[in-house]
């Protein structure tokens, strides 16, 4: 079959697949493709033996010559000291950390007045307390970094904490420091 006279549209993904220029996930899908589509058979099998025959030339037939590969290198060296820099990306910078309370820092990431809820990384020095609070609403509190005992229950980073709304955190303390992912209420009640 011709490319011109392909009924179902895939003649370049069967010719890729041949090429074996896909992916691994392309290849399954490529492969189930051509399982079910005659049209893409029978240009998988009219071009095999031309793109068997390429496999077979001597690599010396294919590798350009050197004079030839030092004139199109010239080229693109001038092609591409002639292109302007590229404009500057914008760089990321941290946000500001805001002090709250004693060896105590946030970043609020995200409020939602409306609901009463915000998320927000919770920086805290080395023997430092949080204050003693009830939950508003539900707490949810991931360690990044750190030690963290809530409670007399030790957290390392990775580890997750879930305070239900209601419930009181009696002591909240750090040893060593330690910084957080908190989602809570903004509405708590600090004692």
């Amino acid at each position: 079959m011709s490319l011109g006279t392909d009924r179902c549209g895939h003649s370049e993904i069967t010719c890729t697949y041949l090429l074996q220029a896909l992916s691994p996930p392309e290849i399954a899908a490529a492969e189930a493709h051509i399982a079910s589509c005659a049209d893409c058979q029978r240009e998988l099998k009219s071009l095999r033996p031309l793109v068997d025959r390429f496999a077979a030339w001597p690599t010396d037939v294919l590798r350009a010559a050197p004079s030839l590969r030092d004139r199109l290198a010239n080229r693109l060296t001038e092609e591409i000291s002639e292109v302007s820099a590229p404009p500057s990306r914008r760089s990321w910078s941290e946000p500001e950390w805001q002090q709250v309370a004693p060896g105590i820092e946030c970043q609020v990431l995200a409020n939602d007045d409306e609901r009463g809820r915000v998320s927000m990384l919770v920086r805290l020095a080395a023997d430092t307390s949080y204050p003693a609070h009830t939950h508003a609403g539900a707490e949810e509190l991931h360690l990044l970094d750190g030690e963290l005992w809530i409670n007399g229950r030790r957290l390392l980073p990775g580890d997750y904490n879930y305070g239900a709304p209601g419930e009181t955190d009696e002591r909240v303390w750090s040893e060593i420091g330690c910084t957080c992912l908190l989602l809570t209420s903004t509405r708590d009640l600090l004692f």
